[in-house]
């Protein structure tokens, strides 16, 4: 028997895989669902903790509320009014609506089913791969393009890759980029004792529907504004985080990491990315008891309203027939 297995669930409806490594009991459940992770069982001390913040019940699941691990596709976080324009023609992802409806998050695939394409388990790892074929033109409104969407998690014992790949199958070029939506938990109560490190030299600064300012004026150097500066470790404390940092340092294997510890347990782990950009948030606007109980870091391609903004026109353009890919992961520090 290999060192990691897997196995085939459901939460209520829905089919869920789980990756399990026997030798230690780490487990990571994702459900087809919007290929979301519910789950991130890792052995802390006498028992096995939940690192990951996700929905707990069928219920949950069907109403996805806070995005919790959402698989963000064409699209990661907000376009501006729901509207934006790509080759010189305007687009409206919500028509008809006015006021707070023209609110718009995380794309399309969220409540999407996606088909399983493969699961693979030996001595090395999992790895568990899935598909879907649903961004096609007239599926969302002011959105005409067609993209297939591969997202693989690959569980191994130093944490969990994911690799998405998005290839364009329509005509012509399409506006996309792809960002994941971990809520990381490392302890029982709220946030404010994390401590928190972050790779980037730049804040984005937003308007008050939290979207980034035209031009250069959407990025502060840290030394500017010392409340968002993480670029050593800082206790989170009262901050209320839903902000978006740039200009980030990679590490010598090129790998981006931003850092969440627990310093009275130990427990630590890394959001590692290869490109792109960081958005922090404590969960502040959440509903009852989920209100700052977890960390949400989010590796996205490039940057909230990246649709609207003349230098992000290169990292969402995808031409007809390409495929571009987009890494990212968890790394797990055990005490």
């Amino acid at each position: 028997m290999s060192r990691y297995t897997f196995r085939h669930e459901h939460l209520g409806p829905w089919p869920v895989v789980a990756m399990i490594d026997t030798d230690s009991g780490t487990t990571v459940r994702l459900a087809r669902r919007g290929a979301t992770l519910l789950e991130y069982l890792l052995p802390l001390a006498d028992r096995m903790h939940n690192l990951a913040d996700g929905y707990a019940t069928a219920d949950d699941l069907a109403a996805m509320k806070g995005a919790r691990f959402a698989t963000m596709c064409p699209f990661a976080n907000r376009v501006a009014d729901a509207r934006y324009r790509f080759d010189g023609v305007a687009h409206d992802l919500k028509p008809g609506a006015t006021g707070d409806n023209r609110r718009i998050l995380h794309g399309f695939v969220q409540a999407v089913d996606f088909d399983l394409v493969s699961v693979d388990a030996d001595n090395a790892g999992a790895c568990v791969r899935m598909s879907t074929q649903a961004i096609r033109p007239d599926a969302w409104p002011g959105y005409p393009f067609a993209l297939d969407l591969e997202v693989a998690f690959t569980l191994h014992p130093g944490g969990l890759d994911l690799v998405a790949t998005m290839r364009n199958v329509g005509d012509t070029a399409a506006p996309c980029f792809f960002g994941w939506h971990p809520y990381l938990r490392l302890r029982e109560d709220s946030v404010d004792e994390l401590e928190l490190k972050l790779p980037a030299q730049t804040a984005v600064v937003t308007d008050d529907a939290l979207i980034p300012l035209p031009g250069d004026d959407a990025f502060k150097p840290l030394d500017a504004c010392p409340e968002l500066d993480f670029r050593d470790w800082q206790r989170i404390g009262a901050r209320q985080l839903d902000n978006g940092f740039a200009n980030t340092q990679a590490d010598a294997d090129g790998r981006i990491r931003s850092h969440l510890r627990d310093p009275a347990s130990g427990l630590g782990v890394s959001m590692w990315q290869t490109s792109g950009v960081i958005q922090v948030y404590t969960g502040d606007t959440l509903e009852g008891a989920a209100v700052r109980r977890a960390v949400a870091l989010e590796p996205m391609q490039a940057m909230t309203d990246a649709f609207n903004r003349p230098d992000c026109a290169g990292l969402v353009t995808l031409p007809a027939g390409e495929e571009c890919a987009f890494h990212c992961g968890l790394e797990v520090h055990l005490p």
